[in-house]
């Protein structure tokens, strides 16, 4: 590349691209050694919490002698639901490609959204703390702060959407026998009016939230912008969930959640529990539960108590419950983190050594 009046400016705007990529990934490699960290003390501390409590010796020894055709199955299924998220990303996220521009690489968002995902193990709070990783990482790479806020929103939305219509239809499915007869409604019946009262409040918010917006913007300007910003993502994701060219994101979003139901099924095959519970038992206490993990609690406390709460409530017995949700736990943090670091690989391979960093981002942050 020239220097002075013959510079090529695109020649100039990829290599900013190329740096601001490198600090990114620099920025990756510290997520994703903590991501592998986190992990191995999740292992550590869940085998000496079931070794030392006898009531949970069962869990244990079940986990002890686990399926290993059943945990290959699991692995599969993982990766599928984490390459629904990933399609789901890219349409959402970064529909213009900007980050396969400048040099970076046609498949420059896939691999960020991987990496998304590797990160994301390191924080609580569900899907959340992946999202507050993801938008770290994309500001690295150079993306509008504001953009990236309202795009993660949006998909976070989404994904939130999916799962209430799930809840729906199989509460309802549920309480009517229509799929899996479960007398008790408080367990049905009730977590799928919720859901739908939920999506009709957000509806009818959105409709009334730009006047309410403006309002407020003067005297509070930043309750007044998230009013704006929730009622955008309502009317973001309507459009996707009804407009056949975004509908790639939807099938995105699906496959996200149910691969993952299915790993959470496959679980139970994998610790031989007797019996099985139905797959209308484990989407219910899947997406219920789930409600959990969105607590700030370390090693997804959340996530594992509210599901083995939902399971013995359904009639599961604990220690089947125990052992099915860690293994699930432990698939869900292991695919992402193994995909991160592949993408974290692949990148490095193509922006060349970190030591090549320059003190300062030419391109600002």
């Amino acid at each position: 590349m020239g220097d002075g009046v013959g510079a090529d400016p695109v020649a100039s705007e990829h290599e900013v691209v190329r740096l601001r990529a490198r600090r990114a990934l620099g920025a990756t490699r510290g997520q994703l050694q903590k991501s592998g960290l986190k992990l191995v003390g999740n292992v550590v501390v869940a085998y000496l919490v079931l070794k030392v409590i006898p009531v949970l010796r069962q869990a244990l020894h079940n986990l002890e002698h686990i399926n290993w055709h059943w945990v290959l199955g699991a692995l599969a299924l993982e990766t599928l639901s984490e390459t629904g998220f990933v399609v789901s990303w890219r349409v959402i996220v970064d529909p213009e490609n900007l980050l396969s521009r400048g040099g970076g690489g046609r498949r420059m968002d896939m691999r960020a959204a991987w990496a998304q995902l590797g990160g994301g193990t390191l924080v609580p709070a569900g899907s959340l703390g992946s999202v507050g990783v993801g938008a770290w990482i994309l500001h690295r790479f150079g993306m509008p702060t504001k953009l990236i806020a309202e795009r993660q929103f949006n998909l976070s939305f989404l994904n939130t959407a999916v799962d209430a219509f799930a809840l729906i239809i199989f509460g309802i499915g549920m309480a009517t026998g229509i799929i899996a007869r479960e007398h008790n409604l408080k367990l049905t019946l009730l977590p799928a009016a919720l859901a739908a009262i939920g999506i009709l409040a957000a509806l009818l918010i959105a409709r009334r939230a730009s006047t309410l917006a403006e309002r407020l913007q003067p005297v509070h300007p930043k309750i007044g912008a998230s009013i704006a910003t929730l009622a955008s993502a309502v009317e973001d994701t309507q459009r996707l969930l009804f407009h056949r060219g975004r509908f790639k994101s939807v099938l995105g979003a699906q496959a996200y959640l149910w691969f993952d139901v299915l790993v959470l099924w496959t679980a139970f095959l994998a610790i031989h529990a007797h019996p099985v519970p139905s797959f209308a038992v484990v989407v219910m206490a899947y997406i219920i539960g789930a409600l959990g993990g969105s607590l700030p609690l370390p090693a997804g406390i959340g996530t594992i108590g509210g599901m083995v709460a939902m399971f013995i409530v359904f009639g599961v017995g604990h220690d089947a419950a125990v052992a099915a949700v860690l293994f699930y736990q432990g698939i869900g943090l292991l695919v992402p983190l193994a995909g991160g670091a592949v993408a974290y690989g692949l990148l490095r391979r193509r922006l060349g050594p970190l030591r090549k960093l320059a003190p300062a981002d030419p391109g600002g942050q």
